[in-house]
């Protein structure tokens, strides 16, 4: 039996709102008016039972990780309301849709804030379609309990007018870690990525640790976790996503982590990548696995034809052992769920881009350089755009861009670190990866290899302020944020 969105949501006991598309956001409301909000999130204290008699206390949305499944109507103008029930003041941010300033949720943008036993009501219009979601977005620096640490993250669902449709069914899965600590030492996979790096930002970034190391500083401070999950279980110990043979299912993934790349792997599977960012891709290309900078998001067919009892989940054996994985069981199946790591694989962002297609040329270039600073504040990395960190007290450094030019951000990465660069407010198209001129290729998070270069293109048509920064929690805190403003 083949089930649309409704049915399938219907049936999980998930209200769908309707449909959805692209759309220009419209404002905010502070107060509460009389009328009804479309949706109420309250952010607040609460706990999350990971696996039996194992709890994990941390700061939620409607006590509930991840938070409620949205789903925006095309066209429609929605009121949230959000409660903040803690005493710290919040942001909730809408991300990888095109919102005003007032309801993007960002402080260095100039979004105010959810005063802390508060409340915001914000109205806008949703867009662009896809798989888009909400999360905090404070500055933690050391305080591990603040920030994407904690458990405010929740997807979200624009419908597109023209459903991709080829599937019977849907399953959202939000990876998460928990249980954050502090460590000088560990190093997360970097090589899964294609592209050789260049020289010139190698020499650079290798010589500004050596001589950091040679004054006799430590290396800079780093976030490990002992709790992996997937829509807040540990694997093994939530229900197992249940198929039929020959379904064709549609798996919708958020890395909603503070600082982790994610991977997911299924033996005997494949996934066909429809779109990233929820945005579709140009060229839809089968792939063994799945990886996820920080905040990406990937929706992807699985076609089941290999009957058992199967562990989807990450290639790191340490993470999943800890938890990052969920089972998929085919009907008439039982047994251990059985993992079996996949060949190898580099991940490509060139091919889901449009082949032999070139981008429009840019009015204008902006140079970028990524330096680190090793263990440069209070034991932390600072981090650097041409030179400068970000100033919260100044909310420099600032761009200035012209309305309705077509922008190339070029990005050079003298770090050994992956940096998936996120733009708020806009969807941005890749055009240089790995050496490669592309096309086709629309997103709001990308992630950038140690000691690569990347390009990409964005139309300065959203008014004020937007925030392009690193996802990784601890380098945003630690610097790694600059303002585009359009006049």
């Amino acid at each position: 039996m083949r089930v649309n969105r409704r049915e399938f949501l219907g049936m999980t006991g998930v209200v769908v709102a309707g449909g959805g598309a692209a759309a220009v956001a419209a404002g905010c409301d502070r107060s509460p008016g009389t009328a009804k909000a479309d949706h109420t999130l309250h952010i607040g204290q609460g706990q999350v039972e990971v696996a039996p008699g194992r709890v994990v206390s941390t700061t939620l949305y409607n006590g509930q990780f991840p938070g409620p499944l949205l789903q925006f109507t095309e066209g429609k103008p929605v009121v949230v309301d959000v409660h903040n029930d803690t005493g710290t003041p919040e942001q909730l941010h809408w991300h990888g849709q095109a919102v005003p300033v007032e309801v993007d949720g960002s402080a260095e943008e100039g979004t105010p804030f959810i005063p802390a036993h508060g409340m915001r009501r914000l109205s806008f219009t949703p867009g662009p379609s896809g798989l888009r979601f909400y999360h905090t977005h404070l500055v933690a620096g050391a305080d591990l309990n603040l920030g994407q640490y904690n458990g405010q993250v929740g997807p979200v669902y624009i419908e597109p007018k023209q459903n991709p449709g080829a599937y019977d069914r849907e399953v959202f899965l939000t990876l998460k870690e928990f249980g954050p600590s502090l460590s000088q030492g560990g190093d997360m996979a970097a090589d899964f990525l294609a592209g050789e790096p260049v020289a010139e930002l190698r020499d650079k970034g290798e010589a500004a640790m050596a001589a950091s190391l040679a004054s006799g500083k430590p290396h800079g401070y780093e976030v490990g976790y002992d709790t992996f999950t997937i829509n807040g279980r540990m694997l093994g110990h939530g229900d197992p996503i249940r198929v039929k043979e020959g379904e064709r299912v549609l798996l919708h993934v958020v890395n909603g982590g503070a600082t982790e790349n994610r991977s997911l792997a299924l033996h005997g599977h494949t996934f066909t990548v429809l779109a990233l960012d929820g945005n579709p891709v140009p060229n839809p290309a089968r792939v063994p696995v799945l990886w996820l900078g920080t905040a990406e998001r990937v929706s992807a067919v699985v076609e089941m034809t290999n009957p058992g009892v199967w562990v989807l989940g990450d290639l790191s054996d340490d993470d999943r052992d800890n938890g990052m994985g969920i089972v998929v069981e085919y009907a008439g199946r039982t047994g251990d769920p059985q993992w079996v790591p996949p060949p190898p694989f580099t991940w490509d962002y060139r091919l889901f881009t449009r082949s032999g297609a070139t981008s429009a040329e840019p009015e204008e270039q902006i140079e970028l350089l990524i330096e680190k600073r090793n263990a440069d504040r209070d034991g932390y990395n600072l981090w650097t755009l041409n030179g400068v960190a970000f100033d919260m007290d100044t909310a420099t450094p600032v761009f200035d861009l012209a309305h309705g030019r077509r922008y190339r951000l070029r990005l050079r990465n003298a770090t050994d670190d992956i940096h998936p660069i996120h733009l708020h407010r806009n969807t941005f198209e890749v055009t240089h990866i790995a050496g490669t001129p592309t096309a086709g290729l629309r997103k709001d998070v990308v992630m950038l290899g140690g000691y690569h270069e990347m390009a990409i293109d964005v139309v300065a048509d959203q008014t004020g302020a937007s925030l392009l920064h690193c996802h990784q929690q601890l380098h945003m805190d630690y610097g790694f944020m600059a303002l585009l403003r359009v006049g």
